[in-house]
């Protein structure tokens, strides 16, 4: 008992400069891992990379850097890591195994943000589904719908299916149909067409539109109309130039036909 006695306070004394220097490695490491989280973060915005891709790096690594720190200063205070970090390694891979869905789409989410195939604002269609760019974020991207309704998708679904972007060009064709009738003289519906979108401010004169035949169908002969515009003004230049065309189509005495069938009876003659 005497001898244990006269041990414990040198073994309290060393016990404690554990402690302290356990603490002291903790602290340090810490302070460290704040420090060069943020130093990759500024190193990865003035490479251009993403705020949302660099902020997520800053905090990947400081947790990465704070692990190591962790078992450092348990393995001063004289705890065995070697079985820590197995364990941790096995916890590591069930929560991976778990979480294949969120690490898929945390995958799709950095691929995303590296090749930009769109940015905030811009208009796609995602996965099939159609709306402006609001957020991309790691795990999922924020569209806002046309009809206002805000639609999260996950990022795996949108880099596995086709993405389309209407605003990554800064000019788009309009596409309609005029159907006149056989009767009717083609190069005149075809001038008032063109003189229409001329005279829109709003189509672009550089590529010229275009308005010719498209098809001899059934019932009609279809006039393709294609005016350039911005991509802002695409749903306005259809929507009036539909509207003013079938006007000044039918004006000019042009009919618009609608789709019909001739149906002949033949009278069959009996024989005796």
């Amino acid at each position: 008992m005497e001898e244990l006695l006269v041990k414990l306070p040198g073994y309290l004394i060393q016990s404690g400069l554990k402690i302290i220097a356990a603490v002291a490695i903790f602290l340090i490491g810490r302070w460290v891992a704040k420090l060069l989280s943020r130093l990759f973060e500024r190193l990865l915005l003035r490479s251009n990379v993403e705020k949302t891709l660099a902020t997520f790096v800053r905090s990947l690594s400081y947790y990465l850097i704070l692990i190591f720190v962790i078992i450092a200063a348990v393995d001063k205070v004289g705890v065995k890591t070697t079985s820590l970090v197995a364990v941790m390694g096995a916890a590591g891979l069930a929560i991976g195994l778990a979480l294949q869905g969120a690490l898929s789409n945390f995958a799709a989410g950095v691929l995303l943000i590296l090749f930009k195939p769109f940015r905030v604002g811009d208009f796609v269609e995602a996965a099939g589904t159609l709306g402006a760019v609001e957020e991309i974020k790691i795990f999922n991207t924020v569209l806002n719908h046309p009809d206002n309704r805000r639609i999260i998708l996950p990022n795996a679904q949108i880099t596995g299916a086709k993405i389309v972007n209407f605003t990554a060009i800064d000019k788009r064709r309009v596409d309609m149909v005029f159907g006149i009738s056989y009767n009717d003289d083609i190069g005149k519906a075809k001038d008032i067409l063109l003189n229409l979108v001329r005279s829109d401010s709003r189509v672009l004169k550089d590529p010229e539109p275009v308005v010719a035949v498209s098809e001899l169908a059934d019932s009609s002969v279809n006039l393709i109309c294609r005016p350039w515009t911005k991509p802002g003004d695409y749903w306005g230049v259809y929507s009036d130039t539909m509207e003013k065309g079938k006007m000044e189509l039918e004006k000019a005495g042009i009919s618009i036909p609608f789709p019909q069938s001739d149906v002949h009876f033949f009278k069959q003659t009996e024989t005796a």
